[in-house]
């Protein structure tokens, strides 16, 4: 009913909607674009959403989304478990590997990045939870990664989670196919799930 209705709080989630997308970090143009708000408005409720870290404000002045969601999110008890039990095989791999190592779930034709670890070097696969991308085929569902590569392993359940998939990821060249599947196929034993691998040297 309209009297149950908070402008202000209606206004910050539509902020935080634009967030839905493959783009990870908007200008305060492409905000007002999206949204449809003054950005003398915008900035109030990109203000105080960046106070509780909802938002963060990058040094080139784009904004993008900051930790809260993510923590809010591992709140729901499937995203508990998933951190509790993969985060660290993610973080290993990223280390190891010195590539992007993530886990993302596909529900219908999408695919939606979980969890992910970044390897310490500028030059990666810039993958963020909550990243989105389609897919056509729910037997290969990774993205298109222009100069990239990608290799990832269906796990059978996570959590009683149908749909989950690992990977490893990086530039092409770099990425090495064969250390990146052994390395998968020792996290799968680890989680005692059974596995369905999909590699491909360059993605077009």
């Amino acid at each position: 009913m309209a009297q149950d209705r908070v402008e202000a709080v209606e206004r910050a989630l539509t902020v935080l909607e634009s967030f839905d997308s493959a783009q990870e970090r908007f200008s305060l143009a492409e905000l007002a674009e999206s949204t449809g708000y003054y950005k003398s408005t915008l900035l109030r409720l990109l203000g105080s959403l960046e106070r509780f870290d909802y938002v963060q404000r990058d040094d080139d002045g784009r904004w993008r989304l900051g930790h809260t969601p993510l923590r809010l999110a591992r709140r729901h008890p499937p995203g508990r478990q998933l951190a509790a039990r993969v985060q660290p095989f993610l973080d290993r791999l990223a280390e190891t590997l010195g590539e992007t190592a993530a886990l993302f779930e596909v529900k219908e034709d999408i695919a939606e990045c979980r969890l992910v670890a970044l390897p310490e070097t500028r030059l990666r696969h810039d993958l963020h939870p909550g990243a989105r991308w389609k897919v056509s085929d729910a037997e290969d569902p990774r993205p298109v990664l222009p100069g990239g590569a990608m290799v990832c392993h269906a796990l059978a359940t996570v959590g009683g989670e149908p749909g989950i998939w690992v990977s490893i990821s990086g530039p092409h060249g770099r990425v090495e196919v064969k250390r990146a599947e052994t390395a998968l196929a020792a996290v799968m034993v680890e989680l005692g799930s059974h596995q369905s691998g999909k590699t491909q040297e360059t993605l077009p």
